[in-house]
């Protein structure tokens, strides 16, 4: 085999693979419009339920909504997709748990029960049996770690139940 042959015979592979490369980048950005029209027309539907919903639905709403539906479905099937599915598990991209989200045991971040009074009957920060929570100023008062950013419970401005130097 000549040099001219070998030349020509990886010119063709190098073709043929580039055209591969073209068909699954094409077969990708199809997709990706797919999902994008799906969202589109999710969205749409979500409006037209939300403003049903709380009274601000057109006459013709319901039957806004029940075509959306047909046309969100046969989307589905025809571009072989799953809407309602959670997009982070569809892209393979691993969740991050919510940093804003409390516990998972339900109560609020803090350790306060769901009613809000902290547990034990003493107010969490530091502050004494009876008294106002420690801080003011730019926390409103909030308590527990998760409420101001310092962890501490207090203000970095206190307020004037906070004890700090009088004028």
């Amino acid at each position: 085999m000549g040099l001219m042959d070998k030349v020509k015979a990886q010119a063709n592979q190098l073709a043929q693979q580039t055209r591969e490369a073209a068909e699954q980048g094409k077969a990708k950005l199809d997709q990706a419009q797919a999902g994008r029209r799906g969202d589109q027309m999710l969205r749409q539907l979500g409006a037209l339920v939300f403003a049903e919903r709380t009274g601000r639905g057109a006459p013709d709403s319901q039957a806004k909504i029940d075509q959306l539906i047909n046309d969100i479905s046969a989307h589905e099937r025809e571009n072989n997709l799953n809407l309602t599915a959670d997009p982070a598990a569809q892209s393979g991209v691993p969740q991050q748990p919510d940093p804003f989200a409390g516990p998972a045991g339900g109560a609020p971040a803090g350790g306060a029960p769901a009613g809000g009074a902290p547990q034990g009957g003493a107010p969490q920060g530091g502050a004494p049996q009876g008294g106002a929570p420690q801080g003011g100023g730019f926390q409103g008062g909030a308590q527990g770690p998760d409420a101001g950013g310092s962890g501490f419970g207090q203000s970095f401005f206190p307020g004037p139940d906070s004890g700090g130097p009088t004028g």
